[in-house]
C-alpha cells in the first residue's frame, strides 16, 4: 500500500467514526453501542429532542404563571385594595 491509500483508508475510518458519533448524539440511534456489542433498544430515545422542547415550553409557561401570581399577590395584599373591599361590603 502506498501512502495515499493508507491516508484514504484512515481518513474514511475517521470520517465514519465522526458520522456515527454525530448520529448518536443528534438522533439517539446508538450506533456506537451496536458496534461495541452492547444490546440496547434504539427506539427508547427517539423522542428525546421533542421531549426537551416540550419541557422547555412547560418551564417557560410555569415561569410566566409564577410571575402573574406574584403580581396578583401584590395587588391583593395592598392596603388600598383591602380598603376598597371593605367599602364595597358596606
Amino acid at each position: 500500500m502506498d501512502k495515499l491509500q493508507l491516508f484514504l483508508m484512515f481518513g474514511s475510518i475517521l470520517a465514519a467514526g465522526i458520522l456515527i458519533s454525530w448520529l448518536d448524539h443528534t438522533k439517539g440511534w446508538q450506533f456506537a453501542a451496536w458496534f461495541n456489542g452492547e444490546v440496547t433498544n434504539p427506539f427508547n430515545n427517539l423522542d428525546k429532542p421533542m421531549q426537551q422542547t416540550k419541557t422547555a415550553d412547560k418551564d417557560q409557561i410555569i415561569a410566566q404563571l409564577t410571575e402573574r401570581i406574584q403580581v396578583l399577590e401584590k395587588i391583593v395584599t395592598e392596603p388600598a385594595y383591602e380598603l376598597n373591599q371593605k367599602l364595597n361590603r358596606l
